[in-house]
């Protein structure tokens, strides 16, 4: 089966994210095995720099399999597409990793090293609302290449 890993800066700390992110799961087990991994924010931290290096070694431990950075200035693509994405890439891993940098984003070595890097839109989202837009295009591009009535 399937294994993909989320790895996020940060934890859910308000119910309803926790909430949100457990439907998901739930739903998401039906497809893949999902890891989420959560990256202790280094925000006692007063340099900027230090916090984006310090955050990015741990990500950079954890990455596995084919990688795929969340990142403002990514390609974009529609749902479809990035159905089509993670169909193909299930024929060459059998692992797929996404990260979703700290408030201050991600050192270059994560940039270089990753496999691509993906934009959901050229705004900003807080760190919560978009783990859990992360969860629901994973679990809808799953759903368009099954062909359910999910997406439409």
């Amino acid at each position: 089966m399937l294994s993909i890993n989320l790895i996020c800066v940060g934890n859910l700390k308000e119910k309803f994210w926790r909430e949100s992110q457990d439907e998901f799961t739930k739903r998401l087990s039906a497809f893949c095995k999902l890891n989420i991994i959560e990256i202790k924010e280094q925000n006692y931290l007063e340099n900027i720099d230090l916090i984006i290096q310090k955050e990015s070694e741990t990500i950079l431990k954890n990455l596995k399999g084919y990688t795929i950075l969340f990142d403002v200035k990514g390609k974009t693509c529609t749902s479809e597409d990035f159905s089509l994405k993670i169909d193909k890439l299930t024929n060459v891993s059998s692992e797929i990793t996404f990260i979703i940098g700290g408030s201050y984003g991600v050192n270059d070595e994560i940039k270089n090293k990753v496999n691509e890097r993906l934009s959901f839109s050229s705004m900003t989202f807080p760190h919560n609302l978009f783990r859990v837009m992360a969860l629901e295009q994973i679990y809808r591009a799953f759903m368009i290449k099954s062909g359910k009535s999910y997406h439409k």
